[in-house]
């Protein structure tokens, strides 16, 4: 073997232990736990439409503990996203990660507007569609119920919630698309400007993956997400970009643990919302 090809070999081992590593910290770790709660749900006894899945749940009856550790809960959770832009950041011979990525809203004449009006338009494509999809999936008893929010009513709730809203949209944009197509590129995968069929199915996977533990239903839903956002990211449109994502998955959160509450009572009901 020549040294050339050494160096290859050992390189493109290096980035897939990189890759590894960056998703046990994360959301592979979720995937995993995910993986194993629905195996417990479907072996409960208890039917899946029958069974409920609490998000952002309360964790201290002493108001401002529960709130240090929510603070501390979102906190911690970006850390995987900051390592994540730090490990695309020290590539060589990269461009730099702001433009490769799309994280350059600090500069002057960034597309901040354009962003956003993506970001929104991504959040209407998505959100509409998947309320109708989580009613079916109840309907067919394959998604359990969610209770969007468990936290109490405080003068901090809202904004924990609105902060819980861009971690998530945060880690799953970030890793999910933009560093997993990056570092797979480097791999050799996605050699043309088409999107690559292997990125696509393994971006959507993974997404749909760590929300196994809502039921079969949320699966398909957000792995049907995961490709037209794998999609868009690569697409002329979306062209590696990765803030309108965190703006479309920040909207469609904050709809969901926080606009929830104005959704009529007796609609709640029908779609197991509690």
């Amino acid at each position: 073997m020549s040294a050339a090809a050494a160096v290859d070999v050992a390189e493109r081992r290096r980035v897939l232990w990189e890759i590894w590593l960056l998703l046990a910290l994360s959301l592979g770790r979720s995937g995993v736990y995910a993986v194993v709660d629905i195996a417990a749900r479907l072996t409960s006894g208890v039917a899946l439409a029958d069974q409920t899945a609490t998000l952002n749940p309360s964790r201290s009856p002493r108001p401002y503990l529960d709130l240090t550790y929510q603070v501390l809960q979102v906190a911690f959770a970006v850390v995987p996203v900051l390592l994540a832009v730090y490990l695309l950041a020290i590539r060589r011979g990269s461009p730099p990660v702001t433009d490769a990525i799309g994280l350059d809203w600090h500069r002057r004449g960034a597309r901040r507007g354009r962003d956003v009006g993506w970001g929104v338009a991504l959040a209407a494509a998505i959100g509409i569609p998947g309320l109708a999809f989580y009613a079916l999936g109840r309907l067919l008893g394959i998604t359990v119920s969610v209770q969007a929010s468990a936290l109490a009513e405080h003068w901090w709730t809202v904004p924990v919630l609105v902060l819980a809203a861009f971690q998530n949209g945060a880690l799953e944009e970030v890793i999910v698309v933009a560093y997993l197509f990056e570092r797979t590129r480097d791999l050799g995968w996605s050699p043309t400007a088409r999107v690559d069929w292997r990125f696509l199915v393994s971006s959507a996977l993974l997404r749909g993956s760590y929300h196994l533990y809502q039921g079969i239903g949320p699966f398909l839903g957000n792995a049907a997400m995961g490709v037209l956002f794998a999609w868009w990211y690569r697409s002329r449109w979306g062209r590696n970009r990765v803030i309108p994502l965190v703006v479309a998955h920040t909207l469609l959160d904050v709809v969901a643990f926080v606009g929830y509450a104005l959704i009529p009572a007796s609609w709640r009901t029908a779609l197991g919302i509690t």
